[in-house]
C-alpha cells in the first residue's frame, strides 16, 4: 500500500487579488491574541489591520516603537478597536527576542512571523551569523518556540511564517549556511532564508500537531514595500524583467500581500490545516516553479526541515 500519496492541493474562493479585509469580512476573532512581527510597515500593517477589525487583541512586535505607536494609533481609527499594543522585537538580536518571550504572558492564539531583510549587503550579527538567515529564520525560531507554551495553551492557534518564491534561489546549504566559505551573494542569503521558512513550518506543524497548533507558510506577492529597502529600482526592474521572461508582473496592493498571511491567521476555511505552502491564497503546486509561483520540492523536504530543526536548536544553544 502507497502511503506517499501527496495530500489534495487546496484552494480557496479567494484569490491574487483578494484583499486582507474581504478574507476576513464576518470572521469574528474576538478574545483572540495576536502577534505581528514587522506590524508596523508593509504588508504587517494590512494583516495587523484585518485581525483588528475582526476584533482580536494585536500586539505589533516591531523595532522601532515610534512607528509602533504610529501604527498602533491608526489601526486603533480605522478599525474601532483599540486593543493593539507594541512591543520591542529586534529578530538579529537575539536578547531581544528572549526578552520579547519573558514578557509574553498568557494564552496566544496568532503568531504572524512577518518582518525579514530582503537582499542586505553581507552584514553579520555579534556571533558572526549572516544576517539575513539569522533574522527571517533564526530570530523567528527563536520567537516561535519560545512562545511554544502559550501557543499550546488554549489550543487551535495558529503560526503563519511568511516566505517568498525566492526560495527558489537556494536551498538551505547545510555545508556553509553563514557564507563562511562560499562567496557572498545577496539573493542566494535572501533565497535560502525564505526556504528555511518553509522547512520551520513543516517540522513545526509535525512536532506541534498534538498541541492543537497549525503551522504554514505564504508567499505574499510582489508587493513594494521598505523591504526592499537594500534593492535598487534598477535591481528589481531588471530581477523582474528576467523572472517574467518577457510577460508583465504585477505588483500587488499592501492590503492584497496581507490576505494570504489573513487567511492562514484567521480563516475557519483552513482550521486544521498545516505543513502546507500558500501563494494568492491557495496552495502551490510543487515542483512546478514560475516566475513567482510553485515551491520548490527542497523546502518541503521532511529530512531537510528536521535537520534545519537541529541545526536551529544547535546553532542557538536551545532546547524544546
Amino acid at each position: 500500500m502507497n502511503t506517499n500519496i501527496p495530500a489534495p492541493r487546496l484552494t480557496t474562493p479567494f484569490g491574487a487579488e483578494s484583499t486582507a479585509a474581504e478574507v476576513v469580512s464576518g470572521i469574528d476573532l474576538t478574545g483572540r491574541r495576536a502577534v505581528v512581527t514587522g506590524g508596523a510597515s508593509g504588508i504587517g500593517v494590512e494583516t495587523a489591520r484585518a485581525l483588528a477589525s475582526a476584533g482580536a487583541q494585536v500586539t505589533l512586535a516591531v523595532r522601532d516603537l515610534a512607528a509602533g505607536a504610529r501604527t498602533a494609533e491608526d489601526i486603533g481609527a480605522t478599525t474601532g478597536n483599540r486593543d493593539i499594543h507594541v512591543a520591542a522585537l529586534d529578530l538579529a538580536d537575539q536578547a531581544s527576542v528572549a526578552a520579547f518571550v519573558a514578557a509574553w504572558d498568557g494564552p496566544l492564539h496568532i503568531l504572524v512571523n512577518n518582518a525579514g531583510v530582503m537582499a542586505s549587503p553581507e552584514l553579520r550579527t555579534p556571533e558572526g551569523w549572516e544576517l539575513q538567515f539569522a533574522t527571517n529564520h533564526l530570530g523567528h525560531f527563536a520567537l516561535a518556540t519560545g512562545l511554544h507554551a502559550a501557543l499550546a495553551q488554549d489550543g487551535g492557534a495558529r503560526v503563519v511564517a511568511v516566505s517568498s518564491s525566492a526560495h527558489h534561489r537556494s536551498p538551505v546549504v547545510f555545508e556553509d549556511i553563514h557564507f563562511r566559505e562560499r562567496p557572498y551573494e545577496p539573493w542566494s542569503a535572501y533565497g535560502q532564508s525564505k526556504t528555511a521558512n518553509v522547512l520551520f513550518a513543516v517540522e513545526a506543524a509535525k512536532r506541534w500537531a498534538t498541541d492543537g497548533i497549525t503551522v504554514n507558510a505564504l508567499m505574499p506577492g510582489g508587493i513594494r514595500t521598505n523591504l526592499q529597502r537594500h534593492v535598487s529600482d534598477e535591481e528589481l526592474a531588471r530581477l523582474r524583467a528576467q523572472a517574467a521572461g518577457g510577460a508583465e508582473l504585477k505588483w500587488k496592493t499592501t492590503e492584497q500581500g496581507a490576505a494570504t498571511s489573513v487567511l492562514f491567521a484567521a480563516s475557519p476555511l483552513l482550521e486544521g490545516v498545516s505543513g502546507r505552502y500558500f501563494e494568492d491564497c491557495n496552495e502551490a503546486v510543487r515542483g512546478e516553479l514560475g516566475a513567482r509561483t510553485g515551491v520548490a520540492d527542497y523546502a518541503l523536504d521532511p529530512e531537510a526541515a528536521a535537520l534545519l530543526w537541529q541545526v536551529s536548536r544547535d546553532t542557538l544553544g536551545t532546547r524544546d
